[in-house]
Formats: structure tokens, sequence, C-alpha cells
């Protein structure tokens, strides 16, 4: 008789199942697997989640026509400079019908997606200073207006896009090897011992300078802790700019102007007003913003 398995072993082979099911799942959707699908695929039940919702977004009935649905995507992602996110949609913009002249940059986009600029900035970056006469401006009656059902989805696709490219960003995704030349992303197997900051998952020995340059970092943060606990007249904003100042000085960290020029034209070509970033909202001493609250 063939002994039973433990059962961790059962739960980790009903859990591989599950992964090879959604990622075919995605496959025959799709025609394709993209990295993000890769990664989540190690977290199969998220993946589920996911996978769901951007198929609901992107390709069942809705008010907006796909093609413009993906346009969306490619603005929201732009505004976090996601080039990742950018090239993947501009390819399934042109899968879908978009006309290819919309992906020579926001100018030449119709009038009615380029009215969404102001509010994807906001809510890329300061969404507190939105207020109902954003949403009035986009609803009011005229050639280019939104209807209700169609602003929805946008607004949607929006945040959600904005979201994800956090999560590309913070997973270090790398675009496939059809998109600019990039080499796919290869998730870590769950039983390999080899750990995914080794110096294959991590590029040779850049994964090694990149986790020295953690190391000198967190180093530098805590002899900066330990000054302010000898010093008591030291403010926090004294400390802010210290840290500041330490951080601009290690090699973690490029110098905005230099990450400006590095990237890539077909990034930059959906952002209008790209000095518009994030700024606090509460400042000791000033006095704060109206917040835009909901129920």
């Amino acid at each position: 008789t063939t002994p039973l398995s433990p059962w961790w072993q059962i739960l980790q082979e009903g859990a591989e199942n599950r992964q090879r099911r959604l990622l075919i799942e995605a496959f025959v959707a799709a025609g394709r697997v993209d990295n993000i699908t890769m990664v989540m695929g190690l977290h199969p039940q998220y993946l589920s989640s996911f996978w769901k919702t951007q198929y609901l977004l992107l390709r069942m009935d809705g008010p907006l026509p796909y093609h413009k649905r993906h346009y969306i995507a490619i603005m929201a992602a732009a505004r976090h400079q996601c080039s990742y996110l950018v090239g993947l949609h501009m390819g399934e913009f042109l899968q879908v019908g978009g006309n290819p002249a919309w992906l020579q940059g926001l100018h030449c986009a119709p009038q009615k997606l380029r009215n969404l600029n102001e509010i994807n900035k906001l809510l890329a970056h300061r969404p507190w200073l939105i207020t109902k006469e954003h949403i009035e401006a986009l609803l009011k009656t005229g050639e280019n207006s939104w209807s209700l059902a169609e602003l929805v989805q946008a607004l949607v696709l929006l945040t959600h896009y904005h979201s994800l490219a956090s999560f590309v960003f913070g997973c270090g995704i790398n675009p496939e090897e059809e998109q600019d030349g990039g080499h796919g992303c290869q998730p870590p197997s769950p039983h390999s011992d080899s750990s995914p900051a080794s110096d294959d998952s991590m590029g040779g020995s850049g994964g090694k300078e990149a986790m020295e340059e953690v190391e000198v970092l967190m180093e530098r943060m805590k002899l900066l802790q330990e000054s302010q606990l000898e010093e008591e007249g030291v403010t926090q904003e004294e400390m802010a700019t210290r840290f500041e100042l330490e951080k601009t000085e290690s090699l973690l960290v490029a110098p905005s102007d230099l990450a400006d020029h590095s990237l890539q034209s077909n990034v930059l070509c959906f952002v209008e007003d790209p000095e518009f970033g994030y700024k606090d909202f509460t400042r000791r001493g000033e006095q704060a913003p109206p917040t835009f609250r909901a129920q």
C-alpha cells in the first residue's frame, strides 16, 4: 500500500495545481502569460482575484470600448513612469484595433481622453485635492463630455493601474522578451534552495552590490538616529535634512534630473505637467488644504 502523504505535501501539491490551472486560464484568455501573472502565480489565491478583476475591467462588457480602456491604462502607468505597463498596454491597444497615431503621445489622442489628464494627475499624486468640480467638469454636457458610467469605469482603471505600477516596481518586474527586447521575469521556484535575491535572479554581481548599498544606507540611518539621541536640540526638520543628504550621496538613489533623462520617450509622451508629484498635505506650521472625504 502507498503511504499517505503528509498534510503539508498535499496542501503544497494543491497549490501547485491551482497555480498551473490559473496560468493556463490566463494563457487561453489573453494568448500570453505576462510577467505580472508569473510573479503573482506564486500566490494562486491572490492571482485568482486579481486576474478576474483585470479581466472584467479590460475584456468584459462595459461603457468604454476596449482600445480606450488600454489607453487609459497607459495614461495611468505613464503618470508613475512605469515603462513596463506602458509598453504592455501599447501592445494590447494595437491588438484590439486602437489607432497607432494615438501612441505618438497624449497630444495625439482625442480631446475626451486628454480631459482625463487633470484627474489622472491628482489621483496619482495628491488625491486629497480632488473636488466635486473635477467630476462635474468631465460630466458637463458637450462634444467631449463623459457619461457617468464611462467616467466611473475610467476612474477605476486609473486607480487600478496607479496601484499596479507600485506592484511592478516593488517586485522588480522586467519587460517580456517581445517588449522592447527585454527579458522575461522568471519567478523563483518554491522548491528552490536559492533565494529570490540570488546572483541569478538579481543579475550577477549587481544583486550583491545592491544589497551592500542597502546595508550602507541602513548603517548611516542608524548613526543618524544615535546622533539625534546625543544632541538634545536637534529638530525633526534638521534630522530630515540630514537623512536626505545621506540618501542623495548614497549610490542607491539617483538624482532626479538623471532619473528623468533615463526615462524612455515612449513614457514621457503620455505625461503632461511631469513636474507635478506627491507633496505632503499636512506640514508643520502650514494650513492644511481640504481633504477629499468619502463615506
